[in-house]
């Protein structure tokens, strides 16, 4: 059944865009509609030079990502580094908060507490933590 889903995840580095390109994609190809931010949403650099004030680009952007999350029927959330990306937290838990299917995707070892994740973010997933791409599909 075709889904609309989320991805969330961090923006920053050549390395984490690609990443997420690899995972949007895999989630396209089986059938499934797609909120991208790094695609989708609007971007912080690109509103400022439009003029925006920081203020007005922030709500905006805001906006923007907690309506798609609305609309949204699952939320994946990109888990890998020594913490997860703080702007993707909020928005999983803007989405446990709307009752959003949650899902984690961690191919990283690393982890902030004694080999363990934060319990907050290990509850709003509710145990639905891929381990690579390919593994998601179990959890959609």
């Amino acid at each position: 059944m075709k889904k609309r889903i989320y991805i969330a995840g961090p923006l920053f580095s050549h390395a984490e865009l690609r990443f997420n390109e690899l995972v949007n994609e895999f989630i396209e190809k089986k059938g499934h509609v797609t909120f991208f931010p790094q695609r989708d949403g609007k971007k912080l650099a690109d509103l400022l030079h439009n003029g925006e004030s920081k203020e007005k680009s922030a709500k905006i952007i805001f906006n923007l990502d907690v309506d798609e999350i609305k609309k949204a029927d699952i939320l994946i959330v990109i888990l890998d580094g020594r913490v997860p990306d703080e702007g993707a937290c909020v928005e999983l838990g803007i989405a446990y908060a709307l009752n959003k299917i949650c899902i984690g995707l961690k191919t990283d070892s690393r982890c902030l507490m004694d080999n363990a994740d934060n319990p907050l973010i290990l509850g709003a997933l509710k145990g639905r933590i891929a381990k690579n791409i390919e593994d998601l599909e179990n959890f959609i």
